[in-house]
């Protein structure tokens, strides 16, 4: 028997710490780990040991007699990809925080962001043998999670029981929350450092980023952080409204974003009854009249840009056409990827389904429309086409939003540093998206926390790191005085159990709160308005 990984593999590499036999790859000091789909178990080298099915924070590992007819794709991609490995190069060496050598002084840190990133450098200082630390953690929001909350698909709940697992591994006891708390609003980076040795941002990047091309203000077009903010019921877009009486939608860009934007907009409404999308998104979409989505890439299918897995996905849902066009001798079978786009391209549209297509070689000129969009002018090769439709959605990448007084850089919309030191603002260290851009899985955030991680160690034992005039009961009163609606841990507990006992009877897993007033009101014992 052996074990195998599959489609909400995170890439958070705990199974391969835990593997005796090292059969899992790529491992995190592996060229190819930062760019990897998914991390595979060699079914060859497999002892049926289990360690790895304990350690995985997604419930992502099975065993291969457990697996369903849709898991056993994996298996065979497992199989390919040990059938090709050679020897993998190394990846760039960092410090590894494991050969530290604390001072006697607690570390404190603050921490700016609850997502993944910032959970995998709380958990990276935690780890550290020999650290005595105390963590503050921030969010704007009053509710933790970040992008596994607001972010990742609803009808992905494996993914999101990630943040159940850091919930966990954060204790009470060297980890404090202060949410709904805005780091450049509420409190400065010198606020922070009055009580903190440092501060690392993590706040992600959260602003979606436009076409810039004509017709972008046209009501009927956003980008996807819009539209996934909507559906997943993130206080900032849950009063949004989408028009989905249009006949066609079309989505620019085919990561893994656009194919999850697609997904939603295909689905019957009742296929997200187990999911914990935001009541009002449901709702509308229960009334949708969308037939068809399509996807539009720059470059040809082997750019495509979405992984394997979640392609793999998309092509097996039930009463959902998933058609590709472009000529099958275009394509070129060079991997799994393509081989599954070649198979795609000859399958033929079912009447009466809803279909997603995807269409290659195409670069948007302007969206038309007088008071809202009614279409889209694309250019193919030597040749412009309108195509007709109502929805307009620009899934091509996100950048973080600037923190006052933090350097930034407008053109990669991250925090300016250097391998998370951020350059030109004291005691300040990046990770995630905010450090590298919008790049990678979930998992990649932990190689990427770990380096930034190492240089902050590396400061604080050569006595780089001042140590800080006030405590954590100084912290305490500065919040309350700049925000009295402040929550922590058990405001958030307070929400979490709420969302839960609100979905109860149903298969629904949370009815989530989308208003911060409500959220701050079961916080405190109190009934929503």
């Amino acid at each position: 028997m052996t074990y195998v990984i599959t489609q909400s593999c995170c890439n958070d590499a705990a199974c391969v710490d835990v593997c005796p036999v090292d059969c899992i790859h790529p491992r995190p000091d592996e060229g190819g780990f930062d760019d990897a789909e998914m991390l595979h178990i060699d079914p060859r080298a497999c002892v049926d040991c289990g360690a790895c099915v304990d350690v995985c924070p997604a419930g992502a590992i099975v065993a291969d007699h457990e697996m369903t007819a849709k898991d056993q794709v994996f298996l065979d991609i497992a199989r390919d990809h040990f059938a090709e490995m050679a020897v993998a190069p190394r990846g760039r060496p960092f410090l590894a925080p494991a050969a530290y050598v604390a001072p006697q002084e607690i570390l404190r840190v603050a921490i700016v962001g609850t997502g993944p990133s910032a959970c995998y450098a709380a958990l990276e200082l935690l780890r550290t043998d020999g650290l005595n630390v105390r963590i503050s953690m921030f969010d704007r929001l009053p509710v933790f999670g970040g992008l596994l909350r607001h972010g990742v698909a609803p009808d992905h709940p494996d993914t999101k029981r990630v943040a159940e697992a850091f919930e966990r591994d954060l204790s009470p006891e060297s980890v404090e929350l202060f949410l709904n708390v805005e780091i450049g609003r509420d409190l400065s980076h010198d606020d922070l450092l009055r009580a903190h040795h440092a501060v690392i941002y993590a706040a992600g990047a959260a602003q979606g980023r436009s076409l810039g091309i004509p017709g972008e203000t046209l009501s009927g077009s956003c980008t996807a952080a819009d539209f996934v903010g909507w559906y997943n019921g993130h206080p900032d877009y849950a009063q949004c409204a989408f028009d989905l009486s249009t006949h066609r939608a079309v989505i620019i860009g085919n990561g893994n974003v656009a194919l999850d934007v697609a997904r939603i907009l295909a689905m019957p409404p009742e296929h997200l009854a187990a999911s914990d999308i935001a009541e009002h998104a449901r709702l509308a979409l229960t009334t949708s009249r969308i037939r068809e989505i399509v996807i539009v890439g720059r470059g040809g299918p082997a750019q495509t840009a979405g992984t394997t897995s979640e392609l793999l996905g998309l092509a097996s849902l039930p009463d959902i056409d998933v058609l590709v066009e472009a000529d099958r001798e275009h394509i070129r079978p060079a991997s799994r990827k393509t081989v599954l786009l070649a198979e795609l391209a000859e399958r033929k549209p079912h009447p009466g389904n809803r279909r997603i297509v995807f269409r290659y070689a195409r670069s948007p000129i302007s969206i038309e429309g007088r008071a809202r969009v009614e279409g889209i002018r694309l250019r193919h090769y030597e040749d412009v086409e309108l195509l007709d439709c109502g929805l307009v959605i620009a899934s091509v990448g996100c950048r973080g939003i600037p923190i006052a007084n933090m350097p930034f850089d407008e053109k990669s919309g991250t925090i300016t540093n250097i391998e998370g030191r951020v350059i030109g603002a004291d005691r300040a260290y990046a990770v995630g998206w905010m450090k590298r851009g919008p790049s990678g899985v979930i998992g990649t955030n932990k190689r990427c926390s770990a380096e930034t991680i190492a240089h902050l160690l590396a400061d604080f034992g050569a006595g780089r790191l001042e140590a800080p005039p006030e405590d954590a009961a100084a912290l305490r009163r500065r919040v309350a005085q700049r925000q009295p609606n402040w929550l922590g841990r058990e405001g958030w507990q307070a929400i979490d159990s709420f969302e839960r006992a609100a979905a109860k009877g149903s298969a629904r897993t949370r009815l989530k709160l989308v208003d911060r007033v409500d959220m701050v009101r079961i916080a405190n014992g109190r009934s929503v308005s």
